[in-house]
């Protein structure tokens, strides 16, 4: 299960790479993923939401506050997630897991009911980021009831 896990975050650390890409491009010059009106990947990843904390709307274009890539913080995520669930940390990889959904379910409000627009890298990341949740859920229950069983194996002999 631990190995199914890290490879669904290595493929979502190489989706929140390719959506960091998009975003360091020039919106100029960003590949054209305008599907439709309402899928649009340079749009969101050049909204003022694609960056921790989001820009205000008084900000200057070169003001000195720090502003770092939701995407680069993807990354770290499923990083960390892959790392736990390589080295059997069952609950560290599942709380990873749960900040991960919490943040991608606040990304999917944002996209859905503030930009109003999608972005097909941030609609994979939220499949990938719920699937990890799913299968962490399950290899703690999976751990939790194989310690039950030893244990009351134990016990009664």
């Amino acid at each position: 299960m631990r190995f199914l896990i890290a490879l669904i975050a290595l493929a979502g650390l190489v989706d929140s790479a390719l959506a960091l890409r998009i975003h360091m491009q020039d919106p100029s010059q960003a590949p054209p993923c305008a599907v439709t009106e309402r899928w649009d990947c340079g749009a969101v990843n050049h909204s003022r939401f694609s960056v921790f904390p989001p820009q205000s709307f008084d900000e200057q274009p070169g003001s000195k506050k720090i502003h770092i890539p939701v995407a680069t913080i993807g990354i770290i995520g499923y990083g960390l997630i892959v790392v736990a669930a390589l080295f059997g940390r069952t609950w560290l990889t599942l709380q990873l897991s749960e900040i991960g959904f919490f943040c991608a379910g606040m990304l999917s409000y944002l996209e859905a009911f503030v930009i109003q627009k999608w972005c097909i890298y941030c609609v994979w990341s939220q499949i990938f980021i719920a699937s990890c949740l799913v299968l962490s859920i399950a290899w703690a229950v999976m751990n939790h009831r194989r310690r039950r069983f030893a244990h009351s194996a134990v016990v009664s002999a």
